[in-house]
């Protein structure tokens, strides 16, 4: 066990896309748990999209920053939290913390599922992905479906989760021809465009010259605009996220043709995936017999080292990733 902990702080706000600049890592003594806590050792850490959002306020300056992250309990005072344990907690990017049983759960393991797993389809990502097909947008068997940023974290989850469901058409969108073959010969998508290849509104038009019956929105923007145009009568938009604005210094995009959610009876609903926590257990006993079998693959880009953490951040928001980006302890296992 090394003797010292390094943490990972924001030093500024940025002003548009950040960059190394903004975060510093620091190095303290190892903590010590205190009666009724534990200290976990961190092996694996989720660096996700609504983090940059936080940066322009929400997390505070000059101090460690939270997150999801898998480690191993390796010291403690506290029942609750046996040593040697797997569990889950937020406070991410740092290699150790200390923690209390009601700021870590410890995690489940099942034969044959990685343990990056529960950072991936059977964490908050894929939790969001089954949430919001499930309980906002409602999938029923045969509809249609729209995934904008279909080739990250949420997109492919929604994609792997929507084809087991019995989803009709598939359709999603992503920055890369590459990421588009991916999607659509090996998540389940039936159709993905690149969309720089022209305006959002015409590709999904190619791609579902039918129409759609749902629209699951990582994006904003253009994407939910051209969504909009391409609902039938009564479709749903579910709201995820607005990657696209998350590093925009200019105006947001303005919608064009918000009257067609009146004139054709939409829905949109957005959600925070922290009020349906009590939805985990369905979602293990959905998907996780379907990782057993291989007949869902985990769809994740494992970065190594915990020096790493910035870099595949920063790579995260530009769309370098397939899939959950996760950080990995340098010899961290399963």
């Amino acid at each position: 066990m090394t003797e010292t902990a390094l943490t990972v702080h924001q030093t500024a706000r940025p002003h548009g896309f950040p960059t190394p600049d903004h975060f510093a890592f620091v190095e303290s003594p190892l903590p010590e748990p205190a009666p009724g806590t534990a200290l976990v050792e961190n092996l694996y850490w989720s660096v996700d999209p609504y983090h940059r959002e936080m940066m322009d306020g929400d997390f505070a300056l000059n101090a460690p920053l939270e997150g999801r992250t898998l480690g191993r309990v390796i010291a403690s005072r506290d029942p609750a939290l046996r040593e040697g344990e797997i569990v889950f907690h937020r406070q991410g990017w740092r290699t150790h913390t200390v923690v209390t049983p009601d700021e870590a759960r410890t995690v489940t393991r099942f034969d044959g599922v990685p343990l990056s797993a529960h950072l991936s389809i059977l964490g908050g990502t894929g939790l969001t992905a089954y949430v919001g097909l499930t309980r906002i947008a409602e999938l029923r068997e045969g509809q249609d479906l729209f995934v904008s940023a279909a080739a990250g974290g949420v997109g492919t989850a929604t994609g792997r989760l929507a084809r087991l469901m019995g989803a009709g058409r598939l359709v999603g969108s992503a920055g890369t021809a590459a990421k588009a073959a991916y999607l659509t010969e090996h998540v389940g998508y039936d159709e993905v465009f690149d969309y720089h290849a022209g305006p959002t509104a015409e590709l999904l038009a190619k791609a579902a010259p039918e129409g759609i019956d749902l629209y699951m929105d990582n994006v904003g923007g253009e994407h939910l605009e051209a969504a909009i145009s391409s609902l039938r009568e009564y479709g749903r938009i579910v709201r995820i996220g607005t990657i696209a604005q998350y590093n925009s210094t200019g105006t947001p995009y303005a919608l064009r043709n918000l009257p067609d959610i009146v004139e054709k009876s939409l829905r949109m609903e957005g959600f925070l995936v922290r009020d349906h926590y009590a939805v985990r257990e369905e979602l293990y006993e959905f998907v996780v017999p379907h990782l057993q079998s291989g007949r869902v693959g985990l769809d994740e880009t494992v970065v190594e080292g915990f020096g790493s953490i910035v870099d595949a951040f920063l790579g995260m928001l530009r769309g370098e990733n397939l899939g959950k980006i996760i950080v990995r302890a340098a010899g961290a296992a399963g």
